[in-house]
């Protein structure tokens, strides 16, 4: 795998280079997220915790560079602090296993939509820590005045 997060975005960029399923993609990705943190509480929320806290010490690694890699992890730990609350906060609980399953199968079935387009596989077939980049790959393509592709 790419050494550094510039490396892994511009090689996951390589497999979204058409504008649909880059949009698709910026849908799908935090829906598919926000149903991983749901299932993850469906099991137990401080199992969920648990899993959040390695995903962030994963990202704060992502990059040789400390300060880039904190940046990222400092990102998406306010993002699955936010996912985490929600499904714990506001969210009854009879609703959340049937209501992360739903969301899950749907956004992926839009994620293989959005690869047909492209005509390639995703990136995660090559390496499964892609699974971990695409959220990072939607949020910079979401960033204010970034040339969408």
């Amino acid at each position: 795998m790419d050494t550094t997060l510039e490396q892994k975005l511009l090689h996951y960029a390589e497999s979204h280079s058409n504008r649909r399923n880059v949009l698709i993609h910026c849908v799908c990705v935090p829906a598919i997220v926000f149903a991983v943190v749901g299932g993850l509480v469906a099991i137990n929320p401080v199992v969920a915790g648990i899993a959040l806290i390695a995903a962030v010490i994963y990202y704060a690694f992502i990059d040789p560079d400390r300060m880039v890699a904190l940046r990222a992890a400092a990102a998406m730990a306010a993002v699955l602090a936010a996912m985490l609350a929600l499904w714990t906060l506001v969210i009854p609980p009879s609703a959340i296993l049937p209501l992360a399953l739903g969301i899950f199968v749907i956004a992926w079935i839009g994620q293989f939509v959005g690869h047909h387009i492209e005509g390639r596989k995703p990136s995660f077939f090559d390496d499964l820590r892609y699974l971990l980049v695409g959220p990072l790959f939607v949020m910079h393509e979401m960033l204010p005045g970034r040339r969408q592709t």
